[in-house]
């Protein structure tokens, strides 16, 4: 079995993380490039491919490789193409990705879904849902996505869409905008983007909190770690973001729980590096918020096992 080798590739909206995976689903090497340095796709396919090529020539399976795989935003299973996906530049139009990395590598075939649903193969193969048939994959990061698995089988939709959680409504009327074109949509408020912004807002009607401390005086120098350090300082400001942020998330979570009733829910994303911090006030928040249920088969949310790798070996499953 070791003898077959894949590349699963992970487009995240700053970065892309390339790996080299074998039968076992055991990442062989891998490398990052950076994803919002471009504005226009063929110069990223151009070094995405040349990444690629060299991080096989490392792991030493010249000629062995099948194929490649990849999990990106708005990422079609059944076109192979990347629509309208707001975090990438040069994803905002149709963009024939499989047919393009296949041309760029030679030929090698190249496989395509949506990151979320290939972190939901990954965790269902090898992470916290193995044996699981119903199970739901969240992903936090530069936007919010979600996989849906229902008897054993990922949710495409009849177009290929289906699972677009981060762009169901949060908050009604006046929300934030979306970089969908919508306005309320919970990708505004709990991606890692959406994190930031609630930090910056509340570090603006708080000039002595400890956030300013943590970035210098500079705002610009604010990141998804923030809140989370002047809250284990004691600042009042800072655990309020963490909690209003946790509560968007929750808003979410209890939504597809209520509508799907899945056995496990996993959460990935580097926000997940907050340990308990995140998951227990979670936890609490989404069995105030969802119904009818009892301690025997109550869905049980988790943080996904694979961590930052779960996109990237589900996407070399494909």
């Amino acid at each position: 079995m070791d003898s077959t080798f894949v590349v699963g590739i992970d487009v995240g909206g700053q970065t892309s993380k390339i790996g080299v995976v074998n039968a076992r689903g055991t990442v062989l090497a891998q490398t990052v490039i950076r994803t919002d340095t471009y504005d226009q796709v063929q110069p990223y396919i151009a070094e995405l491919a040349d990444a690629v090529k060299k991080l096989i020539t490392e792991a030493g399976v010249e000629g062995k490789v099948r194929g490649i795989g990849v999990g990106a935003p708005n990422g079609n299973y059944y076109t192979g193409t990347i629509e309208n996906a707001p975090n990438l530049v040069w994803g905002r139009q149709r963009v024939e990705f499989a047919k393009l990395l296949s041309e760029a590598m030679g030929g090698l075939p190249v496989a395509l879904t949506n990151d979320a649903n290939a972190a939901a193969v990954g965790e269902m193969t090898y992470g916290a849902a193995r044996g699981m048939k119903n199970f739901i994959m969240i992903t936090l990061g530069t936007g919010v996505g979600s996989g849906i698995v229902i008897n054993g089988e990922v949710v495409y939709g009849h177009d290929g869409f289906a699972g677009e959680l981060g762009h169901t409504i949060a908050v009604r009327g006046n929300g934030r905008a979306c970089g969908c074109g919508r306005s309320g949509c919970l990708e505004a408020y709990a991606s890692a983007t959406g994190l930031i912004n609630l930090t910056k807002k509340y570090m603006e009607a708080n000039p002595d909190s400890k956030m300013w401390e943590l970035v210098d005086g500079n705002i610009d120098e604010v990141s998804g770690r923030t809140a989370w350090d002047a809250m284990r300082m004691g600042d009042k400001a800072g655990s309020e973001v963490v909690d209003r942020y946790i509560y968007y998330i929750a808003c979410g979570v209890a939504n597809i729980i209520n509508i799907i009733r899945p056995e496990v829910l996993c959460i990935g994303g580097g926000i997940c590096n907050e340990k308990e911090y995140l998951m227990k006030p979670l936890r609490e928040y989404v069995e105030k918020e969802t119904y009818g249920n009892n301690e025997a088969d109550y869905t049980k949310v988790v943080v996904a096992e694979l961590g930052g790798d779960a996109g990237l070996i589900g996407a070399a499953l494909l």
